[in-house]
């Protein structure tokens, strides 16, 4: 067996919008997702929040979904649990990693 053992890590970046104050200090959101090849689940994921908190709660809402059927279960917990500027950003940074993993299937 491989190092990594069968997992692969991708990236997604997005600019969050102009009109936010988040724009103002962080410009842009990095998304490192770390997948299990083998169960198609997010093992690992970060952003880029300066804010820690943040980033542990995105991740401990993440961590574990399968993307067998693609993001449908991350956009729901998103939309369930997370009200903030810049959703629409983290969206697009998860998606920009999601694609990217796909590519690599």
């Amino acid at each position: 067996m491989s190092m990594n053992n069968g997992l692969v890590m991708t990236a997604g970046f997005a600019e969050f919008p102009k009109d936010t104050s988040l724009h103002e200090v962080y410009r842009m959101i990095g998304c490192v997702m770390i997948v299990d090849k083998e169960t198609e689940t997010i093992h690992d994921i970060s952003f880029t929040f300066v804010m820690e908190l943040s980033n542990q709660f995105l991740a401990n809402l993440l961590r574990g979904v399968c993307l067998q059927n693609g993001l449908d279960e991350v956009k729901k917990r998103l939309k369930e649990s997370i009200q903030v500027p810049g959703i629409g950003a983290i969206q697009y940074a998860i998606q920009q990693a999601y694609d990217r993993y796909c590519e690599l299937k």
